[in-house]
């Protein structure tokens, strides 16, 4: 999970998340020096089981994001957002369809909800128009990392990001397709959160899709070959 600023759901996306994982589990947390009281509200949780990476200097959700990946130890990792909530059974169903022993990223289906936790889109796949294939997902990304789980094959080939990519998500979502293998689950499993401060679904300008575009697929054949040459 990376966090900024995010006291006013947290608490509850945090319990939801607890109440399912083991003891063996981590919930990594990178936050970027939030000046609220998020951090107050994490450590008040005292729980072993959360890692806390405070004071990072980001200013950038991609890269906080980045820390957190870095610091996973698991071999399957569930990117989270501070402000979602997870139904119970999510990392039930998530360790029942994922391979640990492959290049491997899927994402899951959920609802979307408002500010005060009611329903407003049924199917998360239809509101976010979910695409197929690497090429379609360059032309318009699918991919949003609080609904994604990848293993650790996966984590050693997408880090370190690079400095000029458009978003985390596209990242990891283009390299699985590229090293491995990606399914789109249509099990429901969390309420993604839509509000004012979304970070995902901001609009931009041709322009900036085009160089987004541009510096995606760079980034892309560079670590194709970088990655091709270690082995």
């Amino acid at each position: 999970m990376a966090t900024y600023n995010g006291e006013k759901y947290i608490k509850k996306q945090l319990i939801s998340i607890l109440n399912q994982i083991n003891d063996n589990d981590e919930l990594i947390i990178s936050d970027d020096s939030s000046t609220d009281s998020t951090i107050e509200i994490i450590t008040s949780l005292n729980d072993k089981r959360i890692k806390l990476y405070k004071n990072q200097r980001f200013k950038s959700p991609i890269f906080n994001f980045e820390n957190a990946i870095k610091q996973a130890n698991g071999d399957i990792i569930v990117l989270s957002d501070q402000d979602d909530i997870w139904y119970s059974n999510k990392i039930d169903i998530i360790m029942e369809s994922m391979d640990k022993s492959t290049i491997s990223l899927k994402m899951y289906n959920g609802t979307c909800i408002d500010m005060d936790d009611n329903v407003i889109e049924h199917n998360l796949f239809k509101y976010i128009d979910t695409r197929y294939g690497l090429l379609q997902n360059i032309k318009k990304n699918s991919f949003i990392g609080c609904n994604i789980a990848f293993t650790r094959e996966l984590k050693e080939i997408v880090l370190p990001f690079p400095t000029d990519i458009p978003m985390h998500d596209m990242w990891i979502g283009s390299c699985a397709y590229l090293f491995g293998d990606v399914q789109f689950v249509n099990k429901k499993i969390f309420s993604y959160r839509l509000h004012g401060d979304n970070y995902t679904g901001k609009k931009t300008n041709s322009i900036q899709k085009i160089v987004w575009r541009y510096r995606l697929v760079k980034n892309l054949i560079t670590r194709y070959i970088n990655v091709k040459l270690r082995s």
